[in-house]
């Protein structure tokens, strides 16, 4: 094979410091080599924390937020965490039709919650009880929606713990994976072109993650500037698959540097280190940027109570994440003790009233009715098509053809046979 002739040392040394300044595709400077040079990644990611396995502040670090702030959101987690317990155990015994849990996972939903503005509008996923708990949703509401009654938002046509209210800036959640990240995107752009002080906030887990609705929402985001910020729970698992198989890569917040999003990895057990990221991922939004914040956590419990997570992970992994000061229920505890703001007799006392009200929205709700029939035909038309037209005709004959099977069922919901 023929060589070409070097250049003279003096031209090839010119050439190498080159700035590749021509190329459209380029939007940062870079320069030529000679070699051929892959490269499969970069420097790991760090993991932003404040607050050690203690519960005392790690070196150079200082709490971002007020100890009444550390308060507040502590006992929005053990409330959060008996909610779970109580709900989870009336769905083995059959009184709501599925559930699931967030265990493990609190600080990451109330700390952004917290964070966050009231006005920021907010699209999550479906383990976010905790921020929405945190904005002013009441257990009696979280009942309601897990018994399908129908004075909840969705008529008890979603399935539970697909919560709702818009009056506190919380859209509603959808099961099909990050469908709902896109949407936060594009209000954040709306609230960008409008000159809003506010951010289209979403959340996801990293099974999401691997959607292709995520990729197209980042590289929105990115190139118009959205007022938009990602929040990724990473828990380790996308129901049985483990992040070892789930990407390949360093996790979630490498892939919103690659898309030129501005991204953080952050302890997320860790309530005043989620508080302080989320804080300065929305300065950093409401200056025309989008943001994306890694989460790592751990989903202590099954994916949901449709999940065995026994027939596919150890039983001692599972042990050593719920170790105390790891996960984010006891760190946040021991912090607030060594401040000498809590201890046993509170927590007792917190449990048991939250406990007691869990119990008083169950009765409550229990005895409230069903939606009208009729509504399973509205809300999706403006005007019912000729084939709902139909199917409600049929459904109404066919029930005063047996009156007997559905003449005590009926008055369960609201109008009784009327509603129809």
């Amino acid at each position: 094979m023929r060589r070409l002739a070097a250049r003279p040392m003096h031209i090839g040394s010119a050439w190498r410091k080159r700035r590749l300044s021509t190329f459209a595709g380029l939007q940062h400077e870079a320069h030529f080599v000679s070699e051929p040079q892959f490269q499969k990644a970069a420097e790991t990611l760090p993991v932003l924390r404040l607050v050690g396995e203690d519960g005392c502040l790690v070196p150079g670090a200082s709490l971002p937020c007020s100890m009444d702030d550390v308060l507040g959101m502590y006992q929005t987690m053990v409330r959060v965490s008996v909610v779970d317990q109580v709900l989870n155990s009336l769905q083995r015994q059959g009184r709501i039709s599925f559930y699931m849990t967030g265990t493990g996972e609190e600080a990451a939903q109330v700390a952004t919650a917290q964070a966050l503005g009231k006005q920021d509008v907010i699209w999550a996923q479906y383990r976010e009880l905790g921020t929405f708990m945190q904005r002013g949703f009441t257990i009696q509401q979280v009942v309601d929606q897990c018994l399908s009654r129908a004075d909840e938002p969705g008529k008890g046509r979603q399935m539970p713990v697909h919560y709702c209210d818009a009056s506190i800036g919380m859209q509603a959640i959808t099961s099909p994976l990050a469908t709902q990240v896109p949407q936060a995107v594009g209000a954040g752009y709306a609230f960008k072109q409008g000159a809003e002080p506010r951010c289209g906030v979403t959340y996801f887990g990293d099974g999401a993650a691997s959607e292709g609705d995520f990729a197209v929402a980042l590289n929105f985001a990115a190139t118009l500037k959205a007022q938009t910020i990602f929040i990724c729970r990473n828990n380790g698992w996308a129901i049985s698959t483990p992040a070892r198989e789930q990407y390949a890569g360093d996790g979630i917040a490498a892939r919103g540097i690659a898309y030129g999003v501005h991204s953080i990895r952050v302890d997320g057990n860790d309530l005043a280190a989620v508080y302080l990221a989320t804080a300065r991922a929305r300065e950093v939004c409401l200056q025309g940027e989008p943001v994306l914040v890694e989460l790592m956590t751990y989903r202590r419990g099954h994916h949901s109570t449709s999940d065995d997570a026994a027939r596919y992970r150890d039983a001692s992994q599972v042990k050593s994440m719920s170790r105390a000061g790891l996960e984010p229920i006891s760190r946040a505890k021991l912090m607030l003790e060594a401040a000498g703001r809590w201890d046993d007799d509170q927590e007792e006392q917190l449990r048991d009233t939250a406990r007691t009200e869990v119990m008083s929205a169950l009765k409550t709700g229990e005895a409230k009715k069903f939606a009208a029939i009729g509504d399973m035909f509205e809300d999706v038309w403006k005007s019912p098509t000729p084939e709902l037209r139909r199917q409600r005709k049929e459904l109404a004959e066919h029930l005063d053809r047996h009156p007997e099977h559905y003449a005590s069922a009926l008055q369960k919901f609201k109008g009784g046979r009327a509603g129809v």
